[in-house]
């Protein structure tokens, strides 16, 4: 991620939280629709995304294309979007995505987990190569597999996580579809203030196992985690913990794995 980005994320993230309630699920929707467009059209992605065009012409664009076809909120946040530089064309939709999904996570009614509902129909997904096929073939109609996603979720999770299923098949930007569903977790869990961390053991942990390794992540990464359990019979013994990019491989087959190259070589 280039500094222009960086630097574009923060400006938009601020403008969201300065709309405060009126950061909707409707908005969100709203922001995936425009991401969506934005990404259909090569001629508004480069406009967008042009460092050395005015922030107000790009404002007035966005204005013109999308106008009333979001709502007001969403077009004050694609404004945002546009008057920032971003340091390459993907990163403007990377930015939009971002903030819907952000948008999303703010709508969420309490007591809803779209963190668990998303991991859980990740889970679905992998042990379904079929349905994982259908769903990630780059030859698959856009639409189609949305209407698989409304098929398989609807009425059986929450609106906030139908709306994101449904635009990561829709706009998957190259990224594989378990992949998409561990990255929009993980953003929805940075808008509650939580990381998520991926404990895989060879068996299910004991529940005091679990709670003092929770502990212990949380007072090293400084904030509360979310934490999703895999078990991996091939893993033999031990835990491998996976906390955004940070890998803590502690499972048996890993240090067998190690003694084997080093006697190897």
């Amino acid at each position: 991620m280039g500094s222009a980005t960086r630097e574009a994320l923060a400006l938009t993230r601020a403008a969201l939280a300065a709309s405060g309630s009126s950061a909707d699920l409707a908005t969100g929707e709203s922001l995936f629709n425009a991401g969506r467009v934005v990404g259909d059209s090569p001629q508004l992605l480069s406009a967008l995304a042009d460092p050395s065009a005015d922030a107000a012409a790009k404002t007035a664009l966005v204005s013109s294309v999308f106008g009333s076809a979001v709502t007001p909120t969403a077009l004050s946040l694609l404004q945002s979007v546009a008057a920032a530089r971003w340091s390459s064309h993907d990163d403007v939709l990377a930015g939009i995505e971002d903030l819907g999904l952000r948008t999303v996570a703010l709508s969420v009614p309490a007591g809803t987990s779209i963190e668990d509902e998303l991991f859980s129909f990740g889970v679905a997904v992998s042990s379904d190569a079929e349905l994982e096929l259908a769903l990630a073939s780059k030859l698959g109609n856009a639409d189609a597999k949305a209407r698989v996603v409304d098929a398989l979720l609807s009425g059986k999770v929450s609106a906030q996580t139908l709306a994101i299923v449904r635009h990561l098949v829709r706009q998957p930007r190259g990224r594989r579809i378990g992949e998409l569903l561990r990255y929009a977790a993980s953003v929805v869990a940075d808008q509650s203030g939580h990381f998520i961390a991926t404990v895989t053991s060879a068996a299910p942990l004991a529940q005091a196992q679990l709670d003092r390794l929770i502990a212990g992540l949380a007072t090293r990464y400084g904030r509360s985690l979310l934490v999703n359990q895999v078990v991996d019979k091939a893993l033999i013994g031990g835990v491998r913990i996976q906390i955004g990019d940070d890998v803590i491989d502690g499972s048996v087959s890993s240090r067998l794995n190690d003694l084997r190259l080093q006697l190897a070589g």
